[in-house]
């Protein structure tokens, strides 16, 4: 990738823009948060890549992001800025290719991704998600079956030298009951 040299007013201005909490962003979480599902927010989920959904379902392992159209280049909104357009149109792709890059690394270690933009009604995209999360928590039910520990059987049904000692009590003085 190639340097950028920016002056200190111009590197003020980009520190202001957050990478996270965007309205759309925000909106969507709304959305999800209505319906009653529940996700982490900005959260590293691999340690091939730096990359951080901005909503993770990690027992679905489903990896959501919501994309600007400026940063990731949308192919509807997207506009060139007239200074250095051949500089930004190359950045502005690489930001591209890094985003593919990160899905498929995401997608080869068994996560699911989806991306939104920011232009999308969240509503739709809020369906979309659970459509995903309802297939794929059937298909983890359905591949791993839960076991459960078996449980000890009552102590009447053990011999008496497996069966615990009480604990001493109220009603207890040398291991025999008081009336």
């Amino acid at each position: 990738m190639e340097h950028w040299d920016a002056d200190d007013a111009r590197r003020r201005h980009m520190a202001r823009f957050g990478r996270r909490d965007t309205a759309p962003e925000l909106a969507l979480r709304r959305e999800l948060h209505r319906r009653g599902r529940r996700f982490f927010v900005d959260r590293q989920v691999s340690k091939q890549c730096r990359v951080r959904p901005d909503l993770v379902f990690p027992r679905a392992r489903v990896a959501v992001f919501v994309d600007g159209c400026f940063w990731h280049y949308c192919e509807e909104h997207a506009h060139l800025p007239k200074a250095n357009a051949e500089l930004w149109r190359r950045k502005l792709l690489a930001n591209r290719r890094r985003d593919a890059q990160n899905e498929a690394i995401l997608v080869s270690e068994g996560w699911r991704v989806l991306r939104f933009w920011e232009h999308e009604n969240p509503s739709p995209a809020a369906d979309e998600i659970e459509g995903v999360l309802v297939h794929r928590s059937a298909v983890v039910h359905q591949q791993q079956p839960r076991f459960h520990a078996p449980r000890a059987a009552p102590a009447a049904s053990r011999p008496e030298s497996e069966r615990g000692v009480p604990r001493l009590g109220n009603e207890w003085q040398n291991g025999e009951m008081m009336d």
